[in-house]
């Protein structure tokens, strides 16, 4: 299920220059069972926090909403681990043992933590120096310091069933054009 994320797009490119390194790990590997259980021999993760500063993020239906700050604050850790529960979550002592900080993406239910986890990691990568072919397309982004809220965006053609581009955009005007873009 990741390695259709992990190894596309921005974040494929990033593992690929080796700014970003992405290891999956499914607990069922470690399964001694005949059917690769996960439930109830696993009693734990253990971390090594000792040899590299290493946040523990569990992806969570009661856990804090996650947003752009905690993507912000995120970028600058050197180690993150992700737990993505699947179905009824995951025994709750990972809540007050081993996760540092525990996260929602939204108030709605999925199969599993996968999903949240893809997105976050995302969130995060693309704030990477190095991550984006441009870096100073991070500063007019939804959600940036400086934007609060991004501008709309438009493609061409000009008009489509009977729908513009406003006027300024196709200016050539570029001080106006930054100056409609602070407005909306």
């Amino acid at each position: 299920m990741f390695e259709g994320v992990f190894k596309t797009s921005i974040i494929g490119r990033a593992v690929g220059s080796e700014t970003v390194q992405i290891n999956v790990r499914n607990l069922r590997d470690w399964s001694d069972d005949n059917y690769k259980s996960k439930n109830s021999r696993n009693q734990g993760i253990k971390t090594d926090k000792g040899q590299v500063k290493t946040r523990v993020i569990l992806m969570d239906t009661k856990g804090k909403m996650y947003d752009q700050k905690v993507a912000e604050r995120l970028k600058s850790e050197e180690h993150l681990i992700f737990i993505a529960p699947h179905f009824e979550g995951i025994d709750h002592r990972v809540h007050e043992h081993l996760a540092d900080e525990i996260y929602s993406i939204g108030p709605y239910v999925l199969s599993g933590g996968e999903l949240p986890v893809m997105v976050v990691v995302d969130s995060i990568c693309r704030l990477m120096p190095g991550v984006l072919g441009n870096p100073e397309s991070l500063k007019e982004e939804s959600y940036s310091e400086e934007m609060q809220m991004e501008y709309p965006q438009y493609t061409r053609p000009a008009e489509y069933n009977g729908w513009k581009v406003p006027d300024i955009l196709l200016s050539g005007d570029h001080k106006k054009i930054a100056e409609w873009r602070k407005r909306k």
